[in-house]
Order: structure tokens, then C-alpha cells, then sequence
């Protein structure tokens, strides 16, 4: 007679990594990024510590998940229409960082980052907050001719996170609200080769 298969054990909880992203999001809208500890993510979400440290080795793992998951609407594929790619990455990228969880945690991750590479190294092409290699994509792929192959792309990349950060951080202090469209435009125009300025 054929043994019979062993049970397996427990089946693993699929709810406790939703339960603990779910209160790390929480505590970092509510109470900021260094109160986001994993204790205060376990007390949250009823998760013990250990099961938490099992699926995230640190805070910093847990909580870059948490405010910054892998599927986002930064992910733009670049279709050529420099307009149109600008448009869908400047309107992904606010919508990423105007969550509360995003918001409160991308200080204290890119602070993290710089210490752990003095040189800046990490820090300057920190994926999760970066997407600065999405920007260079959505150029690449451009019409020939849109993009002026001296200007240097770092630098207006530099230009629209800051414009987008103002946006994201410091919505009151704005006398006037402007669309999305006029920081396409803007960025078009530092793009355009100098002969096709107007």
C-alpha cells in the first residue's frame, strides 16, 4: 500500500505582508518615516515582528515597499511622442509622491542612502525615488529632432524633479496653481535644439 503524502504545514498567511505594508503606510502618513520602526508596524497591523522580519530584513526594506511598490505608474513606456511620454511620466511621478506614505518616507530613504555611500553614488540613482533612467528612456526613444543632443539630460531631469517637488511639497505656498501642461511645455522648450526655438 502507498504511504500517503505528509500534510504540509500551516499554509502561509498571504494577508500578513498586505496587513503590515498597510500599517507601515499608516504610521508614515500619520507619524513620519522614524516612527515607521517595525515594533509600531507589528502593533499596527497585529503582525508579530518576527513574521515581518522573515519577509523585510530591515525598516528601510519594509517601508520602501510600502510608500514605493514595484508596480508603478512610473513605469512608463516611452512611445516616441516626446509630449505625450513627458505628460505620462510628470503626472506618474505626482501622483507616486503626492501619497502621504511616499511623501513621508522619501526624505528619510534618500537620507538613509546618502549615509550608507557617502560618494552619493546610490543616492543619485536611487531607483525607487530617482527614475531618473526613466526620464533618459522617454528621451532615447524620441522623435529625431525633438531632443537637443547637446543638453545635457541630468540637468533637466534636476529641473523638472524640482519643479515637480515644489508641486508635491509645498502646494500652500504656491500663489497660482499651474497645470501639468505648462511644465510639458517648459521642459519641451529647455529640450528643443536651438534652431527650433521660436
Amino acid at each position: 500500500m502507498a504511504e500517503s503524502p505528509r500534510a504540509a504545514g500551516r499554509p502561509r498567511d498571504t494577508g500578513i505582508s498586505e496587513r503590515a505594508l498597510a500599517a507601515a503606510r499608516e504610521l508614515l502618513a500619520e507619524s513620519g518615516f522614524e516612527a515607521t520602526t517595525i515594533q509600531a508596524v507589528a502593533g499596527r497591523s497585529g503582525v508579530h515582528a518576527s513574521a515581518i522580519y522573515r519577509r523585510w530584513p530591515s525598516r528601510i526594506e519594509l517601508i520602501e515597499e510600502a510608500a514605493f511598490p514595484e508596480v508603478s505608474p512610473l513605469d512608463v513606456q516611452p512611445t516616441g511622442d516626446l509630449r505625450r511620454d513627458l505628460r505620462r511620466f510628470i503626472r506618474g511621478y505626482v501622483a507616486v509622491f503626492s501619497a502621504p506614505a511616499a511623501r513621508a518616507a522619501a526624505p528619510g530613504l534618500l537620507a538613509h542612502h546618502q549615509h550608507a555611500d557617502p560618494a552619493g553614488a546610490v543616492a543619485g540613482e536611487y531607483l525607487r525615488i530617482s527614475a531618473r533612467p526613466e526620464f533618459r528612456d522617454i528621451l532615447i526613444a524620441a522623435a529625431p529632432g525633438s531632443v537637443d543632443p547637446a543638453v545635457d539630460p541630468d540637468d533637466v531631469f534636476d529641473m523638472l524633479i524640482g519643479a515637480i517637488w515644489t508641486r508635491i511639497a509645498a502646494p500652500a505656498a504656491l500663489v497660482r496653481q499651474r497645470p501639468i501642461e505648462r511644465i510639458v511645455e517648459l521642459i519641451a522648450r529647455l529640450l528643443r535644439p536651438v534652431n527650433e526655438v521660436e
